[in-house]
């Protein structure tokens, strides 16, 4: 089982699994109504390395980037639902709107985002490539996203 950290703690815990020679995976999202394809998506990632971090947008995160109503679970919930998950090495709270300071601190072997990402631009890229780190895109398990979900529950009958 994994742990909820704070990034001072985070950052520690990098510095080990460095010395060690051991390969860091970081990714980050919302994870908000978890479901089997945040699973897969999690499992691919962590198989590429030693372990793997998480960085989970906080509530008022989510809520500036997915809109009113958004996360639908608080942000201290998902985090420990994660954290249980046997892929999740780690999961860090963020507040900003990108992961920048968490992979600026961490500085991870491998930077990984959803496969979405072969055709919009990644924010984090230039500051993963300036460090030496490498960025991989895994595509999602198709017809498995938290909006999708959403729109069938509210199509649910009262």
């Amino acid at each position: 089982m994994g742990d909820v950290l704070t990034l001072g703690a985070a950052v520690e815990r990098r510095a080990r699994l460095k010395q060690d020679g051991k390969i860091l995976v970081f990714t980050n999202g919302h994870f908000d109504l978890l479901h089997v394809g945040h699973l897969d998506y999690l499992e691919k990632a962590r198989a590429l390395g030693d372990a793997l971090f998480l960085g989970l947008n906080g509530d008022g995160s989510s809520e500036r980037l997915k809109g009113t109503g958004r996360p639908i679970i608080p942000d201290h919930e998902r985090a420990r639902l994660l954290a249980a998950l046997i892929p999740v090495t780690a999961v860090i709270l963020f507040e900003e709107d990108t992961a920048a300071g968490l992979i600026d601190a961490l500085k991870p072997d491998i930077y990984v985002k959803g496969g979405d990402y072969h055709h919009k631009p990644l924010p984090e890229r230039p500051l993963v490539d300036s460090y030496g780190g490498r960025v991989e895109l895994i595509d999602y398990l198709p017809d498995h996203s938290t909006s999708a979900l959403i729109a069938r529950i509210r199509a649910l009958p009262d």
